[in-house]
């Protein structure tokens, strides 16, 4: 019985306090909103990177002197390493190819000889196309092709890694902003809520009601302030993507949307849990305060 009153009492709470939870829920709906924006950019920006990072190609030149056996048996352990992904053996003839597709000119037919030199292109899984990475990899790969001439982008690589830092670091900070602004408007709004029923608390704590019993009612309210707000966000931001940009931008929809579909469950339960955690923290630090008086 004490738990359906309790759930009772969450629910009928809202209704009784209409003003504020409707001005909690509006506002906690534009953060969210912006949070789940923030978040869809921010996870499509990752998805770019590794990308990019998937495309890193490190070219190791072969000397002249390694037998054609030994340069393919060197390939095959090279391809061995952890985090390559794939390691491309190309022959002198393969290369001449490669330079008359991207120049137009027959190198052999300008010069009389093929002066191109042998190599091994690597790729890598992007988790290991870092900088960082890339650096305890080298000896590795320099040990299997003693003389070898590894070259790679070095400053393409750096840049990469450069803007995700930043873009992760601006994007985080952001994110934190609005669900602490979220947080503490949730929290405001149950402690005003249990201030204007101070006098029914008193009598609960009179008659023995527990924290428990005397709290549960008013993070039931944020729970449910919260969890609207969750879902009225996912649903404005669905039909931003979902029908606005798919007719207007579809290219930057077909970038977007595999991580908004991440984003929309995420934002209903996101809103939740800032309902929860920011009523539990004021019906908390309500309680302890009542309890000294």
């Amino acid at each position: 019985m004490s738990f359906l009153f309790v759930v009772r009492e969450g629910f009928s709470s809202i209704g009784r306090a209409r003003l504020p939870a409707a001005i909690t829920v509006t506002i906690s709906f534009f953060a969210l909103v912006l949070l789940a924006l923030f978040s869809t950019v921010s996870l499509s920006f990752l998805d770019v990177i590794q990308e990019l990072r998937s495309r890193v190609e490190i070219e190791v030149f072969l000397g002249d002197s390694m037998k054609e056996a030994q340069a393919l048996d060197v390939t095959r352990q090279i391809k061995m390493v952890e985090g390559v992904r794939e390691a491309v053996y190309v022959s002198k003839d393969e290369a001449a190819k490669t330079f008359t597709q991207d120049f137009g000119e027959d190198i052999v037919r300008i010069l009389g000889s093929n002066p191109l030199p042998r190599s091994i292109r690597l790729k890598f899984l992007p988790d290991y196309a870092r900088p960082e990475t890339l650096q305890r990899i080298i000896p590795k790969i320099k040990t299997i092709a003693p003389g070898g001439d590894i070259r790679y982008n070095q400053l393409f690589l750096g840049q990469i890694e450069q803007n995700a830092r930043m873009f992760t670091l601006l994007t985080g900070g952001i994110g934190v902003l609005i669900s602490l602004a979220t947080i503490v408007l949730i929290g405001y709004t149950i402690r005003l809520a249990m201030y204007s029923r101070q006098e029914k608390i008193r009598t609960m704590r009179l008659v023995g009601a527990t924290k428990w019993f005397i709290g549960a009612p008013y993070v039931i309210e944020g729970a449910l302030q919260g969890l609207i707000s969750g879902v009225l966000a996912a649903a404005a931001v669905y039909l931003l993507f979902d029908q606005l940009l798919f007719s207007y931008e579809p290219a930057i929809y077909q970038v977007l949307q595999p991580s908004a579909l991440l984003v929309y469950p995420t934002t209903i339960l996101f809103g939740l849990f800032l309902g929860v955690f920011g009523s539990a923290l004021s019906v908390r630090k309500y309680l302890r305060v009542a309890s000294k008086r």
